[in-house]
C-alpha cells in the first residue's frame, strides 16, 4: 500500500524540517498551513509533495482537508513537532505490505525536561495516526480530536518521538489555551461542574500520575510533569465552571435587551479622549 503523510502546520518552522525529514521515504507529504508568518511554509516547500495555505476551520477538519487532497488511501497523520524513527518507519512499511486493520495507534513518547518521559498520563499515549481513510475520519471535537473508525485499531510497537514543549512557559501556555478549548467543548456537549470539582479532582490527577502511572521514576521531570497535568485538570473545570456563572447574566442581559430594543434605548455620551 502507498502511504501518504500529511500535517497540518501554524509557525512551525523551528520544527518542521525535523518532521518532514523524518518521512522522507513515503511516497507523498501533504502539508496544509493556515497562515504561518515565520517561514514554515518556505520549509515546507523544500521537502513536501503539495503545501497548501487555507484558512483555519479547527484541527479536526483542518487534517481531514489534508487526508482529502492525498493521492493515496492510507494516511500517516503527523504533528509538526513529531518525528519518526527509523524503527518506527520500517515498522510501517512493514504494516502496509498486507494490512490486518483499517487502521493502527501508535505509542507516543514525549521529550521534557532533558529526557524521555515514559510515565504519567504522557505515556504509552496511544495515537490512531495510522489509517485508511476511507475507513476513519477525524472528529470534529476542538480539543483531543481522533480518528474514528467503526472497527478495532491494530497497534504497532514502535515509538513516535514527540517534542511538545520548549519549556515551562511554552507548556503553561499551551496549557492555558487547550483548557479554553476543552472548557467549551464541554459546554458545548452539556456537562456541568462545580467549584468542589475543581478542588477535589486535581489532586486525585496528580496521585494518579506521580504514582499509579509511575512519574516518581522520572525524578524532577516526573514530578512537574504530574502536578501540570494535576493543573491541566484543575484549569479545564475552573473554566467550565465560570462559564456556568456568566450564563445566567447572558441569558439576563439577553432578557432585556429583547424587551427594550436598541433603537429605542437614548443614546449614551461618548467618553473624551
Amino acid at each position: 500500500m502507498k502511504l501518504t503523510v500529511t500535517v497540518i502546520t501554524l509557525n512551525e518552522a523551528d520544527h518542521i524540517e525535523f518532521a518532514l525529514s523524518s518521512v522522507a521515504w513515503a511516497d507523498e507529504i501533504i502539508v496544509i498551513d493556515s497562515g504561518s508568518t515565520d517561514g514554515t511554509v518556505d520549509i515546507a516547500r523544500r521537502h513536501a509533495t503539495r503545501v497548501e495555505v487555507l484558512d483555519w476551520p479547527g484541527y479536526g477538519a483542518q487534517k481531514n482537508r489534508a487526508a482529502d487532497l492525498a493521492s493515496n488511501d492510507w494516511i500517516l497523520s503527523l504533528d509538526a513537532d513529531e518525528h519518526v524513527p527509523a524503527d518506527l518507519a520500517d515498522e510501517i512499511r512493514r504494516v502496509l505490505e498486507q494490512p490486518e486493520a483499517a487502521g493502527y495507534r501508535i505509542p507516543r513518547v514525549t521529550w521534557y525536561l532533558g529526557r524521555w518521559i515514559r510515565s504519567t498520563d504522557w505515556y504509552p499515549d496511544p495515537q490512531l495516526r495510522l489509517y485508511d481513510r476511507r475507513v476513519g475520519r477525524w472528529s470534529l471535537r476542538q480539543v483531543h480530536e481522533s480518528v474514528e473508525m467503526p472497527q478495532q485499531p491494530g497497534r504497532l510497537t514502535h515509538e513516535l518521538e514527540h517534542y511538545a514543549y520548549r519549556d515551562v512557559s511554552h507548556h503553561l501556555r499551551t496549557i492555558d489555551r487547550y483548557t479554553t478549548l476543552a472548557a467549551e467543548q464541554w459546554a458545548a456537549e452539556g456537562r456541568r461542574t462545580t467549584a468542589l470539582a475543581a478542588i477535589i479532582h486535581p489532586p486525585l490527577a496528580f496521585l494518579r500520575n506521580y504514582v499509579l502511572r509511575g512519574g516518581f521514576r522520572d525524578g524532577g521531570a516526573g514530578l512537574l510533569v504530574s502536578a501540570l497535568n494535576s493543573y491541566y485538570v484543575f484549569l479545564k473545570l475552573v473554566k467550565l465552571w465560570e462559564r456556568q456563572q456568566k450564563a445566567p447574566q447572558l441569558v439576563a442581559k439577553a432578557t432585556l435587551e429583547a424587551g427594550h430594543p436598541r433603537h429605542e434605548q437614548p443614546d449614551r455620551p461618548t467618553r473624551a479622549r
